[in-house]
């Protein structure tokens, strides 16, 4: 993928930077695994797996970590 996206982590509320923590998380996905028949052939699979959703909260997670640091939001 050779699109450019992603041009800043700077963003206006916390509420956007979760948003676009969702976003990075997404779009990893979607770099790792660019086949959207395979994609969607294996949400059924990970979509009601606890330990799956647990890992994909994770990196949200992980994602809004990076988004809060770049926008120092620990500090306001």
């Amino acid at each position: 993928m050779a699109d450019t996206w992603l041009t800043t982590l700077i963003t206006d509320t916390p509420q956007e930077g979760f948003e676009l923590a969702i976003t990075l998380s997404r779009r990893g996905v979607k770099y790792t695994q660019p086949d959207a028949e395979v994609l969607h052939k294996l949400r059924p699979v990970y979509s009601t797996n606890a330990d799956s959703l647990t890992a994909a909260s994770q990196v949200i997670a992980i994602n809004f970590q990076t988004v809060a640091a770049a926008n120092n939001y620990w500090c306001k």
